[in-house]
């Protein structure tokens, strides 16, 4: 993983440690949000994914964000923008985030196949406007 890892954070223009982090946040989210069968088989495709996935699954959104977090999942404002929220308390901008999101959609189309990625991002409200 850390060659793609390496191309999402050159393209985003941010340190690998923290596109580290971040793309294993965005496939946590993806692991909790998008529907099982596809966001199963893309996480499986890219190599190290699954890695990531348990390393960062769900950071920023246990410890802190306990009350907090149910809130906003109450208020609606969990799912994409939870997300998003968690990104940018890693110190990372909207432009960072949406170049993050794209690429990181990107490197599963290579690896996953389009009809795959096409599948998860459907599945998640929001998500198709980064695809």
């Amino acid at each position: 993983m850390n060659e793609v890892v390496d191309q999402i954070a050159a393209k985003a223009g941010i340190d690998p440690e923290l596109a580290e982090k971040a793309v294993g946040m965005i496939l946590g989210f993806l692991q909790r949000e998008a529907a099982d069968g596809p966001i199963a088989r893309m996480i499986e495709a890219i190599p190290g994914a699954s890695d990531l996935v348990a390393q960062y699954n769900g950071e920023g959104s246990g410890g802190g964000g306990g009350l907090l977090g149910g809130l906003m999942s109450a208020l609606g404002g969990g799912g994409i923008m939870g997300l998003g929220q968690q990104l940018m308390s890693q110190g990372l901008g909207m432009s960072e985030i949406s170049t993050l999101a794209k690429e990181t959609i990107a490197v599963a189309r290579q690896h996953a196949g389009d009809e795959t990625v096409d599948q998860v991002i459907a599945s998640v409200p929001g998500l198709s406007q980064f695809a």
